[in-house]
């Protein structure tokens, strides 16, 4: 098991992230089953929990295999998805990933959104054993990806908002920039497979980091798209991308495998 603690802040309220990250998973979701591969909402539904309170419950299919380096693929059928199980308590949530053709495997998220710059300790609450874990804090606007998934739309360097005025974000702006807010996500990974736990657990680390970084700065450079929309209005917007993206993968689904496969297609 590795066991990583990423802190990414964004010049935002925790208000505001509930709109601005519920409204980029939805559009995100919708753009990356364009290339044949895709996100299939199975469930988005209310809940309830005796400690959290009444919250959000959503379960996906992931379809990704063509997204895989080579010697992961050579481990999975051809097709394999993996299910994504969620509890939205906002501000805290928690996510599962699992699947169900590698049952050694399994991404734990745990997330909490403070008011602050990631100066808190202990968000999570994490148990004593656990915190001698590696803390990694990422800046949405100096930190390097993949280079196939910058768009210079996105560019938080360069990015200002007509509707708030925020941004461009210039160096130092986590301890400059008021309203600041910061996501911590505590992420498990397990992969329980002697000779490959060690390299596969890495590999998704680094995959999940990437996703945490074009997902954040997504949600901050759309601001202008969703600021000022109710939660209602998002969690509308929601279902008619749901909706949208579902028949993507399945029109997705119904080509040849050869072609799908053949397609390059972004994390």
């Amino acid at each position: 098991m590795l066991l990583k603690e990423y802190r990414i802040c964004m010049p935002i309220s925790v208000e505001e992230y509930h709109k601005g990250q519920l409204y980029m998973i939805a559009k995100h979701s919708n753009e990356q089953s364009e290339k044949g591969d895709g996100v299939e909402v199975v469930k988005n539904e209310p809940t309830e929990d005796p400690v959290h309170g009444k919250g959000q419950y959503t379960e996906k299919r992931i379809h990704l295999l063509s997204r895989l380096p080579g010697w992961i693929k050579a481990m999975l059928p051809v097709f394999c998805y993996v299910t994504e199980k969620a509890w939205n308590y906002y501000p805290f949530t928690i996510t599962e990933y699992t699947c169900s053709v590698v049952p050694g495997f399994s991404i734990h998220i745990k997330s909490c959104y403070e008011n602050n710059n990631g100066s808190s300790e202990n968000c999570l609450n994490l148990p004593e054993d656990q915190l001698e874990r590696e803390v990694v804090h990422l800046d949405i606007a100096y930190d390097e990806f993949p280079e196939k998934h910058y768009k210079e739309s996105e560019d938080c360097k360069k990015f200002k908002s007509v509707k708030t005025g925020r941004g461009p974000l210039e160096p130092g702006w986590r301890d400059a920039t008021d309203p600041i807010m910061c996501s911590y996500k505590a992420v498990e990974v397990k992969f329980e497979l002697w000779g490959f736990q060690t390299r596969v657990e890495g590999f998704t680390h680094s995959v999940v980091r990437d996703i945490l970084l074009v997902g954040h700065r997504q949600a901050f450079s759309w601001i202008d798209e969703w600021f000022g929309m109710s939660i209602d209005d998002i969690r509308n917007y929601e279902n008619k991308m749901n909706a949208e993206t579902n028949q993507k993968v399945m029109q997705a689904e119904l080509l040849p495998s050869s072609t799908a496969t053949e397609v390059p297609v972004e994390t």
